[in-house]
C-alpha cells in the first residue's frame, strides 16, 4: 500500500495552502499547457487518479463530459471533493494508485496531476491504464520530473552571486526518495527519463507530446518567484493515446 502521507494533519495542513489547492487549477501554472494537452472531452468518461480536492474532475464535466470518477488515497481528500461537489455524473472513490483496477475499455480519458511519483510500480500501472482505455482513448497526466526527484537532499544550492543551482545525483539509481515537505519522510519513487517514456511504449501507448514545464515570461510577471523555474524542470506533462 502505498504511504498516505496527506491524511497526516500537519501535511494536510501545509499542502491545503498551496496556491493550486486555494485557487483551483487557476493557481496551477501549468494548468494552461495540460490545456492544451487534452483533448475534448465532451460525452467521455473520464478518470481522474489522485484527484485530491476534485478541481480537475469538476471541471471535466464543465467541458461536457458524460461521467468522471476520481480516485484518491486521501480519506480527507476525498472528503473534501465530495463537499465541494454537488454533481451526479461525478464520483470519488478512495484508492489506492498501487492497487487500482479500472474495467477494461471503461473509459475514454485517464487524467493525473502529480501522482504517479508516488507509485511504487509504475509499469503494472500503465498497463492497467491502457487495459481500461478504449482504442484510441487517451491519457494525459502530470509527474515530477526526474531532474527534480534525482537527489537524495533536494533543494536549492546558492553561489557566492545568489545565482541558484538544483542538485542532480543518483540520477541513475532508480527507485525510492525520501523528501521533508510539510512532513518528513515522504516517500516519493524516482524513474529516469528513458524508464517513463520507455514504460509507456512498451504498454503500447503512442505518445502526443511532452513537455518539460517551465514559466511564461508573463507568468513570472505576475509571479516573480516563479523565475526560480527556469533553472530546472520541476514537471514533466505528458499526453499519449492508447494505439
Amino acid at each position: 500500500m502505498a504511504q498516505n502521507i496527506y491524511d497526516d494533519p500537519k501535511f494536510f495542513a501545509g499542502y491545503s495552502q498551496l496556491p493550486r489547492q486555494v485557487h483551483g487549477l487557476d493557481g496551477a501554472p501549468e494548468w494552461d499547457a495540460i490545456k492544451a494537452m487534452l483533448p475534448p472531452v465532451t460525452g467521455k468518461r473520464v478518470a481522474d487518479l489522485g484527484c485530491g480536492f476534485g478541481w480537475a474532475s469538476r471541471w471535466m464535466r464543465q467541458q461536457g463530459a458524460a461521467a468522471v470518477k476520481g480516485y484518491d488515497l486521501s480519506e480527507k481528500m476525498i472528503e473534501r471533493a465530495r463537499a465541494d461537489t454537488d454533481d451526479a455524473a461525478i464520483e470519488y472513490r478512495i484508492a489506492d494508485l498501487d492497487t487500482l483496477e479500472l474495467p477494461a475499455q471503461s473509459v475514454e480519458l485517464v487524467y493525473s496531476a502529480l501522482a504517479f511519483h508516488y507509485v511504487e510500480d509504475f509499469g503494472r500501472l500503465v498497463a492497467m491504464m491502457h487495459r481500461a482505455l478504449v482504442p484510441g482513448g487517451d491519457l494525459v497526466f502530470t509527474i515530477e520530473h526526474p531532474i527534480f526527484m534525482a537527489a537524495s537532499q533536494p533543494h536549492w544550492i546558492e553561489d557566492g552571486e545568489g545565482r541558484k543551482t538544483w542538485p542532480v545525483n543518483g540520477y541513475a539509481r532508480e527507485g525510492e526518495r525520501r523528501t521533508n515537505w510539510f512532513a518528513d519522510g515522504v516517500l516519493k519513487y524516482h524513474r529516469t527519463m528513458g524508464t517513463l517514456l520507455n514504460t509507456l511504449i512498451s504498454a503500447g501507448f503512442r505518445l502526443d507530446r511532452v513537455e518539460e514545464f517551465a514559466p511564461t515570461e508573463a507568468q513570472i510577471l505576475a509571479n516573480p518567484g516563479l523565475a526560480e523555474e527556469l533553472e530546472r524542470p520541476m514537471m514533466l506533462l505528458i499526453d499519449a493515446h492508447r494505439g
